[in-house]
């Protein structure tokens, strides 16, 4: 048996990270990794705190392991430690060390990264605005560039996404 590939899908908010990674997974009939992130503010009803971010990141990654335990060939990874650093930088100006170390750890066999061409949408607590959500991507790209991380954009509706993807992995 192969080893599973992780597969991190990256983007700003509400750039269609978690509708594409459930369709990946159904797809390819293995696990995904939901964003930890949501349920945390869901549960707390709250957004995060600076000291909750390398939490969030490891509880994310901790998940990934775990999913990893049960899927195919492929883990679709919706967020990884690195999107949460990247909004550390945002909202604080800095990352923690421990949560830079963490974010650095970027062992994923593909990196997709979701184009924020869809229209924005709010969503509680969770996302900021259309602004926002620009900066993050222009950081995402920028920050994948200057650490040599090859990543694919994916542009355009789910189906379109999904054919992109496909593509690369092959169709199954």
């Amino acid at each position: 048996m192969s080893a599973v590939q992780r597969i991190a899908i990256l983007g700003a908010e509400s750039s269609g990270k978690s509708t594409l990674s459930e369709a990946l997974a159904r797809h390819y009939g293995t696990p995904w990794v939901p964003e930890y992130l949501r349920e945390f503010v869901d549960t707390l009803g709250r957004v995060p705190h600076e000291e909750d971010q390398y939490c969030i990141a490891l509880t994310q990654r901790a998940r990934e392991d775990a999913a990893s335990e049960e899927a195919a060939s492929f883990l679709f990874c919706d967020t990884t430690p690195l999107m949460t650093a990247l909004y550390s930088r945002v909202y604080w100006g800095r990352v923690d060390a421990q949560l830079a170390r963490l974010g650095a750890r970027h062992d994923y066999a593909w990196t997709f990264v979701t184009a924020p061409d869809t229209p924005w949408e709010p969503d509680g607590l969770q996302r900021e605005s259309e602004e926002v959500r620009q900066m993050v991507h222009r950081m995402l790209v920028e920050t994948l560039a200057a650490r040599g991380i090859a990543y694919t954009l994916l542009a355009g509706d789910l189906p379109h996404r999904m054919r992109q993807v496909q593509g690369l992995l092959g169709q199954r």
